[in-house]
């Protein structure tokens, strides 16, 4: 496969380690109020590779959560950001540390990173951490129709892709109708943050989606993610679970676009190894 990575731009950003955000009630699906954990942190004991339900918590992010407080820079470093990149702490007592990026999570404006549990133990709400950021731009130069975001060129290379009669069969642990596709559809680009799949109805359970796991590739059916998100017939996304399931209505699993568009060109191919775990040798 062809694409132009000698063409892109590779860029510093910088952010520090988000704290906690809690402290109000989650009215769910049923009008029941729960108060449980939610974004942002250092997420000891949920990593991608983790089941995406079943949690005591909501829209929770495995790993590392990191943002800037200004709301500018903020956006630079969401959009700037792909999955796959590396990234390494710079201070304090894990300083030197290294990881990867593993999600952009939208609204709250979080990148996602994964470290080794033992650089974990080390971190502090604060310390800093440094991307080489490179991927935004990418694009496959046998398929113009086929339109990439925030998919680092070294992740393309693991995902096993295969081309065959003019389309591109990718790996993915699960295929999701678009109709249930919820929080996020609508927005104007898809070009950092995500979107969620609703997990109120039965077809949850029915289709298995309920089996996800954090760091998921998963295609979504009749999305059309080119330039921005929503429902159209024939068009295909594919895109990775970064964050939990969650209780309120129209959210779920949320899922970063990767590759998009709008004809019938990205094939699924079922497997349950499609997971940024297998594909970045994480531990």
């Amino acid at each position: 496969m062809r694409y132009n990575s000698e063409k892109l731009v590779k860029q510093s950003v910088q952010g520090a380690i988000a704290h906690p955000l809690t402290g109000y009630y989650c009215i769910d699906r049923e009008g029941q109020a729960t108060i449980l954990p939610g974004t942002g942190g250092i997420t000891y004991n949920v990593q991608v590779g983790d089941p995406a339900f079943g949690l005591a918590g909501d829209h929770i992010e495995p790993g590392v959560s990191m943002k800037l407080d200004d709301n500018k820079k903020t956006r630079g470093l969401n959009f700037l950001v792909c999955i796959g990149n590396k990234a390494r702490v710079v201070g304090g007592d894990a300083e030197d540390a290294e990881g990867y990026v593993t999600g952009t999570h939208g609204g709250i404006n979080h990148v996602l990173l994964h470290f080794d549990a033992k650089d974990l133990e080390k971190m502090k709400i604060g310390d800093e951490i440094l991307i080489k950021a490179f991927g935004q731009g990418l694009t496959l130069q046998d398929y113009p129709d086929v339109k990439c975001y925030n998919l680092a060129p070294r992740l393309l290379k693991k995902m096993n892709i295969k081309e065959k009669d003019n389309k591109i069969e990718v790996p993915v642990t699960a295929s999701i109708p678009g109709r249930l596709m919820g929080s996020g559809i609508g927005a104007a680009h898809s070009a950092a943050g995500d979107y969620d799949i609703t997990t109120g109805a039965e077809e949850i359970k029915e289709k298995k989606i309920d089996h996800l796991k954090l760091g998921d590739f998963v295609y979504l059916k009749n999305c059309d993610n080119t330039y921005g998100r929503e429902y159209k017939e024939g068009a295909g996304t594919i895109g990775i679970v970064i964050h939990s399931d969650c209780k309120r209505m129209g959210h779920g699993p949320g899922v970063t676009t990767l590759l998009t568009s709008k004809k019938d060109i990205l094939q699924p191919v079922i497997t349950e190894e499609a997971n940024i775990s297998n594909y970045l040798e994480l531990e």
